[in-house]
């Protein structure tokens, strides 16, 4: 396979993914997912903002969060996400450590 198909392949690849999380799964909590499989949604955003960085173009996490998204993160709270039980939130707190860094 050639190196622009294998970018196009990779990049259809993550449009589903997106797809996916975005309107197939808006039940899915960002915080089980990250409990479960070490990212989520942010995680995806902040990649894309690294990946922008990285060729030189600006982005903060707000703008690539709006990109990912394709909305505002206080729209998408309002729309889908649900309260954590503490439970939860603490196994976050382990899992964002883990696979982000401190959050101190």
């Amino acid at each position: 396979m050639d190196p622009q198909t294998e970018i196009e392949l990779q990049a259809a690849a993550f449009r589903r993914l997106q797809k996916h999380l975005m309107q197939d799964r808006t039940d899915v909590q960002n915080i089980d997912m990250m409990n479960l499989a070490g990212f989520c949604r942010n995680c995806l955003a902040r990649w894309y903002q690294e990946a922008a960085n990285e060729k030189g173009i600006e982005m903060g996490k707000d703008e690539a969060r709006e990109i990912f998204y394709g909305m505002t993160m206080d729209e998408w709270k309002s729309k889908y996400q649900t309260e954590a039980s503490p439970e939860k939130q603490a196994a976050f707190k382990v899992a964002f450590e883990e696979n982000v860094g401190k959050t101190d």
